[in-house]
């Protein structure tokens, strides 16, 4: 029991936006008391704490810079401090930057690895801290991972890094009765992924899947509420919204 009756918590950061935001709407949908996190625009954060509670769920804003350990340690104690425990967390939060190997900028390799993967062991360190019996931890990957498109590489390289401390972690928590596990999505419409690519890429990646459109916030957000709450056999495993695209 806590201190929203017999709901679950769950933490989700990067929930301001795009599937963040989707992910936080879905598990208050299930009915789950949500914190929704931010690095930067409190505003759209706020946002979605009233989307939820407006609907009659139960939701605050925290904030922080995930790759800093005692920004995350606080923002843990908050969603503790509010809702008497954390069952859930999906770290969703991430950025993307893209270049050729070649003219890579060794600048932005170390600013997106920072946020990419000592955000995501930030994140799951205090996940494997404080997540209860019976809970879930949800990192996120990407499906190119496994279509190695052009351009990627040191995006690519953050986010394989995030399944391979998804998937040891797993193994980690025996005996804790957590799953870990790892959502890599397809292209998405997300400001993220239409970020510098022009109307011939949009079209062309939207019909690279078999059902030829681009994912949604909320096809992702599905996948995550299923990992979140009813799929207690799958463990340890990355996962791979895209419409049949690999």
């Amino acid at each position: 029991m806590n201190a929203v009756g017999t709901r679950r918590v769950a933490l989700v950061t990067g929930g301001s936006g795009g599937i963040g935001r989707a992910a936080a709407l879905r598990l208050a949908a299930d009915g789950m008391a949500v914190a929704v996190h931010y690095a930067g625009n409190r505003a759209a954060a706020e946002e979605t704490v009233a989307e939820i509670t407006e609907a009659g769920g139960a939701a605050i804003a925290v904030a922080g810079d995930i790759a800093d350990e005692d920004a995350m340690a606080a923002a843990f104690d908050a969603v503790e401090s509010a809702f008497g425990g954390i069952d859930v967390v999906v770290n969703t939060a991430g950025i993307m930057i893209l270049a050729p190997i070649a003219t890579f900028d060794l600048a932005d390799l170390d600013r997106m690895h920072r946020t990419n993967i000592r955000g995501a062991f930030v994140v799951s360190q205090q996940a494997a801290r404080r997540v209860r019996a019976g809970g879930a931890i949800i990192n996120f990957s990407t499906s190119v991972v496994r279509t190695q498109m052009p351009n990627y590489a040191a995006y690519v390289a953050s986010k394989a890094a995030v399944e391979g401390l998804t998937l040891i972690l797993a193994r980690e928590l025996r005996g804790r009765d957590i799953t870990v596990n790892a959502v890599g999505p397809g292209p998405t419409a997300t400001p993220l992924f239409f970020n510098g690519k022009n109307e011939a890429t949009v079209d062309a990646l939207a019909n690279a899947a078999p059902l030829e459109r681009l994912g949604e916030p909320a096809d992702i957000a599905e996948t995550v509420s299923f990992l979140a709450g009813p799929a207690r056999w799958i463990n340890g495993q990355v996962i791979y919204p895209n419409g049949g695209l690999a």
